[in-house]
């Protein structure tokens, strides 16, 4: 959190100083004040791994565009089509999420992802209870949902 607080302040510093008050300017002195950031990462503990989450949150945005996509085209072919090709049932997600913030992204991730919602979490934060509309190959699902987990954590660690 303190680099992108530095970066912030170097981003708008850079606007100042160039008198530039636009957007795109902004968007500049941000790209800079990153680029000096990763490269003081070194020098500087507190700012241990900042360069490294840009990279991790384009990579998590992408992949999570591209399950929310598959997961929109198999419910919309699920609805248009005569057949009820869907299987709901309930499941019980062991998490590696601990904060209540990162359960609370977890369970939120799901619940945008059509055929899948978040009913609820155990009272010992560990297990996440969620309806899934397409329960015909199970195991295929926990392994999405691990992956989907797995990368929203590691854009914190």
């Amino acid at each position: 959190m303190i680099g992108a607080a530095w970066n912030l302040m170097l981003g708008f510093a850079w606007v100042v100083l160039t008198g530039d008050f636009s957007g795109r300017n902004l968007l500049a002195g941000l790209l800079f004040g990153y680029l000096v950031l990763a490269l003081i990462q070194p020098q500087v503990p507190a700012l241990a791994g900042y360069a490294q989450r840009l990279p991790r949150l384009i990579r998590f945005i992408g992949f999570f565009l591209k399950e929310l996509v598959m997961a929109n085209l198999k419910v919309s072919y699920d609805i248009i089509t005569p057949t009820w090709y869907m299987k709901p049932g309930v499941i019980a997600m062991p998490l590696r999420a601990t904060t209540e913030f990162e359960i609370a992204l977890v369970a939120n991730l799901i619940t945008l992802t059509p055929g899948t919602l978040s009913l609820d979490v155990s009272d010992d934060r560990r297990v996440l209870y969620i309806h899934a509309m397409f329960l015909d190959d199970e195991p295929a699902l926990r392994r999405s949902l691990a992956e989907l987990e797995r990368r929203a954590l590691a854009l914190f660690h």
